[in-house]
């Protein structure tokens, strides 16, 4: 009996090698900001068939910049159908007849819930990890994720701070959201809830001065309002009883997904927790 040359033979498992890793690397497409930046993050460049509508706008992802690189969706099922993905991703309030369409039209649609706990934040990670084949890299987000706040709860634990997490116009950040569930990961006090605010809500200038927090955090920093809306954060009497260094600036944009920006939040809250320890000796 005559045997295969090993070249032959060694071509033959590439071929196959090839064929296991085509199988193993599925194009998707994603129609939410929250799972554009999840994507970008686990999957490689060439399995990334198009981002949604706000992939490329600072104000709504963290990973605007990187976003640049890849196909800008409508937001619409026709140039997703076009694109052939093997899997869309989508959020649970991506639009439902864009969502509904593609499934009607035999496309595969994985939607992902809206992160309001760090428990859902792992799942969400690990959920797109499995999607695009590299569950590795999502443990190790996971952990980066975890260290970031072990870190966080070290910095906070040197002086126990009440703090009120303030945006525009006055709305008050509840611990049912993902800042909400930061700050207590890390120890910190979120007195929203002595307002009864569970998700978040407005509240006037006078009801945040009466509270009387250690630190405000707030979503802008700097010392000139462009709007009313960052007006309300440098209100004079505001202003006095919080200046600058009393203050810690997480940007929305860090928070209003799941993903790598919230490691990239947890990060600043160390740094200003251990610029305020520093200035407290």
């Amino acid at each position: 009996m005559r045997t295969r040359p090993r070249s032959l033979v060694l071509a033959a498992a590439l071929v196959v090698s090839g064929a296991m890793n085509a199988q193993a690397a599925p194009r998707i497409a994603s129609i939410n900001v929250c799972t554009d930046q999840l994507l970008l993050t686990l999957a490689d460049p060439d399995q990334i068939a198009g981002l949604s509508p706000y992939a490329r706008d600072p104000a709504s992802s963290w990973l605007a910049e990187r976003a640049r690189n890849f196909r800008r969706l409508s937001g619409e099922a026709e140039d997703v159908l076009m694109l052939k993905p093997d899997v869309v991703v989508a959020g649970a309030f991506s639009r439902r007849a864009t969502r509904e369409m593609l499934t009607q039209m035999g496309q595969r649609v994985v939607e992902f819930d809206v992160a309001q706990s760090l428990d859902d934040v792992r799942r969400n990670i690990r959920l797109m990890g499995d999607l695009v084949g590299h569950p590795e890299r999502a443990g190790a987000e996971i952990a980066r994720f975890d260290d970031a706040i072990t870190r966080a709860r070290a910095a906070a634990a040197r002086h126990p701070l009440r703090v009120l997490a303030v945006s525009r116009r006055g709305w008050i950040t509840g611990q049912h959201s993902l800042l909400g569930a930061l700050l207590q990961a890390v120890g910190l006090t979120n007195i929203a809830g002595e307002l009864g605010v569970a998700a978040g809500g407005f509240q006037p200038l006078e009801t945040v001065i009466k509270l009387r927090p250690d630190l405000l955090v707030v979503s802008e920093e700097g010392d000139i309002a462009v709007d009313q809306g960052q007006a309300f954060l440098l209100h004079p009497a505001l202003e006095k009883l919080y200046p600058l260094h009393k203050r810690i600036a997480i940007p929305d944009v860090l928070t209003v997904c799941d993903g790598p920006s919230l490691t990239a939040a947890l990060d600043r809250l160390t740094a200003d927790l251990t610029r305020i320890a520093a200035e407290r000796r």
